[in-house]
């Protein structure tokens, strides 16, 4: 059963959420629509009080949902009730708010969304422009990150085309080509960028981003023309793409006398404003 986890936002709160390819249909973490519509300090409590309650009235509504493994706030996968949008919609009645109308309606866009990009994929790239221009990055940026979305799929697709498994083995080729280029793997990266959960390629600059792409495209390319046998191979080509972007990174370091692989993030370089400062 193939699932994508992925974070949804509705009135700037995250909600984190799961597609399930093959019932396609989304699972959202029951805690925080809780935390949507209630504004609760304790949101998990007040889910299970609201449980423990639905049970004691005979609602199947509590017993019927499921458990799947989301990332919680330490970067950790757990466990976490869920629930698909149908059984939501249910749930929603049994919480007094006054967001459930408006949260009802993004329910069944986020729904719909997802349903629409299937049938044209470039609804994903419009809207994940749109994302990112709500956020305040640069138009220039922008376009970077999407054309490294691009070549990152490009390059997903010729590791399934050799038979390597989603999971371990596309997460150590990505920390063997990160490693050649950046001389860190992916959490030595994000621990120098002072990242948490956040995403590591929407940390990085322009120059960062194009170095990324250098190395993976260069990857791709590799592998489309040596045609690794199994995973042991792919691993050297993936070392061999890495280092075509660590030569262009030495040259520039050279020209300029400045480090391209920096501590700086994304609220730093683009001046994105720091979501971690609670508002007073």
């Amino acid at each position: 059963m193939k699932k994508e986890n992925d974070i949804k936002i509705f009135e700037d709160k995250r909600v984190r959420t799961l597609w399930d390819a093959e019932q396609e249909k989304w699972y959202l973490s029951i805690v925080d629509v809780v935390a949507v519509l209630t504004d609760s300090p304790n949101p998990r409590k007040y889910w299970s009080v609201l449980k423990t309650r639905l049970k004691a009235e005979g609602s199947q509504l509590a017993t019927n949902c499921s458990q799947l493994k989301m990332q919680s706030a330490d970067g950790k996968f757990y466990l976490t009730d869920v629930a698909d949008t149908e059984q939501l919609f249910r749930l929603i009645q049994s919480i007094p708010s006054p967001k459930a109308e408006p949260f009802k309606l993004w329910l069944a866009q986020v729904a719909a969304e997802r349903l629409d990009e299937m049938q044209d994929p470039e609804l994903s790239i419009d809207r994940a422009l749109e994302q990112y221009m709500k956020l305040g990055y640069s138009e220039n940026w922008i376009n970077q990150r999407l054309k490294s979305i691009e070549i990152r799929k490009e390059l997903i697709d010729e590791w399934k085309k050799r038979g390597l498994q989603e999971g371990v083995q596309f997460a150590t080729l990505t920390d063997i080509i990160t490693k050649a280029w950046a001389d860190k793997t992916t959490k030595e990266y994000k621990v120098l960028k002072g990242l948490k959960k956040e995403n590591l390629r929407d940390n990085m600059t322009n120059t960062e981003l194009i170095l990324n792409m250098l190395a993976e495209a260069s990857t791709k390319d590799i592998s489309e023309a040596v045609q690794p046998k199994d995973f042991e191979e792919s691993k050297k080509v993936a070392k061999q793409g890495g280092n075509v972007a660590k030569v262009a990174l030495k040259e520039l370091e050279a020209k300029t006398g400045k480090k391209v692989v920096t501590s700086l993030n994304a609220k730093s370089a683009l001046g994105l404003p720091d979501k971690t400062k609670k508002k007073k």
